[in-house]
């Protein structure tokens, strides 16, 4: 039953993803990457979707969460604690020296509220979130 529970798990975020991906290329940024582990060696360092925007010539990696249900009580960003922020930071920052990336880019999360078959998902997109405390600065050691 557990493995059951574990596919359900995996359908509801890829549809999810999927869902933010049409969202974003209506929006006009073109997707670079999809579940991009830059660090081989360490599964945690996951970044969802990483997208062009050509607005602002911004490189942009998005954070996807999905919730079954919105809560009036709950607040925005509710599952992307510490721990996730410093894992999306390192994450990001292998990606950018992995692809040599040296122009700007930002963090955003797009956060999906439904179920696959249950009507139309509700988006909140949260733009330049803060996850680097500080301007990066890219250092080329090679």
């Amino acid at each position: 039953m557990r493995r059951n529970c574990e596919n359900i798990g995996v359908l509801h975020g890829s549809w999810g993803e999927e869902v933010v991906v049409e969202y974003l290329r209506r929006r006009g940024f073109e997707i670079i990457d999809r579940n991009s582990t830059p660090v081989v060696r360490d599964r945690r360092l996951e970044i969802d979707i990483v997208a062009w925007d050509r607005s602002s010539d911004t490189m942009v990696f998005v954070e996807v969460k999905q919730h079954a249900t919105m809560s009036p009580y709950a607040r925005r960003m509710r599952s992307v604690d510490r721990r996730k922020k410093n894992n999306l930071r390192r994450a990001c920052n292998a990606w950018r020296r992995v692809n040599k990336w040296h122009g700007s880019f930002r963090f955003d999360i797009v956060e999906v509220y439904g179920v696959p078959g249950g009507g139309r998902p509700v988006l909140d997109h949260l733009e330049d979130v803060r996850l680097f405390v500080r301007p990066e600065r890219f250092v080329n050691w090679s």
